[in-house]
């Protein structure tokens, strides 16, 4: 059959494969207009996907970067500085504490492993019986469970004639004793924590890129001033309904600070939970 011209019918539009071949191809070559938006999207959105995956298989945890948020590092780690970090037991030295890749910094020094201009590792941890975020902070040394580690710490860092006086001593249990550079005191003496398990240890330090963590905390802080509580964790908030009086209460009760504590004691921390990412 054909037209009342005598032309042959025109063909059917084509469905199915071929038209989707055609959009595709016209993302792909689009120079232009929404298509072209689209693409960018999801180019960017595939290549941080590709990094992210990346790292994780580097790295054996997530998030695998975290930011620094104060200065208890310094001068080698700063606030703002974003810290490639590996999985607390993953590329051990063979000075490393057992079981772990931690070495400490007693250890260190007699092997010569140095990382952020120390001997020893630089940690992240959280200590579940201490409120606020992780900490990152060096491995100072090794104590065994009833351990008076007293006459091996270095008593600059102590505010004690003795294992009676001193915090944590002789210890509760086995763990690590650390410290920030830039502190004046163990953290085990100034009640920032209790001796570190290994289980709590949630990476070991790797690479310092400067600066680039301030996206992170700038992105954080933003959120916090939509909230009436910045210094509790988003689970400590939801789990309660709590009136304005309580709110100011379980700030105060966040941010204390032990009153054995010397002052003023800054600790180098990642943001909330672990959500300091940037990958």
């Amino acid at each position: 059959m054909s037209d009342d011209d005598g032309r042959p019918p025109s063909p059917e539009p084509r469905r199915g494969p071929a038209s989707d071949e055609g959009v595709l191809t016209r993302l792909r070559t689009a120079e232009e207009g929404p298509l072209l938006f689209v693409r960018e999207v999801l180019t960017s959105a595939l290549a941080v996907l590709a990094v992210g995956l990346f790292l994780f298989a580097v790295s054996g945890v997530w998030p695998p970067m975290v930011a620094v948020e104060s200065g208890s590092m310094e001068p080698h780690m700063h606030k703002g500085d974003l810290v490639f970090i590996t999985g607390p037991d993953r590329y051990a030295p063979d000075a490393s504490v057992e079981g772990t890749a931690v070495v400490t910094a007693e250890t260190g020094a007699d092997v010569d492993y140095r990382k952020f201009g120390g001997p020893g590792s630089v940690i992240v941890y959280d200590d579940p019986g201490s409120a606020g975020p992780p900490i990152i902070h060096r491995a100072m040394f090794w104590v065994d469970e009833g351990e008076n580690w007293y006459d091996r710490a270095n008593p600059e860092y102590m505010s004690a004639d003795n294992c009676r006086e001193l915090a944590n001593c002789p210890a509760e249990y086995a763990g690590f004793i650390t410290k920030g550079d830039n502190n004046p005191r163990y953290d085990q003496v100034s009640g920032i924590a209790d001796p570190i398990r290994p289980e709590w240890v949630q990476g070991v330090a790797r690479v310092r890129i400067p600066l680039l963590g301030w996206v992170r905390l700038t992105l954080a802080n933003s959120m916090a001033t939509t909230t009436p509580v910045a210094p509790v964790s988003v689970e400590s908030v939801e789990s309660v309904d709590v009136a304005t009086e309580d709110v100011t209460m379980i700030e105060a009760t966040a941010t204390n600070i032990p009153t054995t504590a010397p002052l003023p004691v800054e600790t180098s921390k990642t943001a909330v939970h672990g959500d300091a990412v940037a990958a």
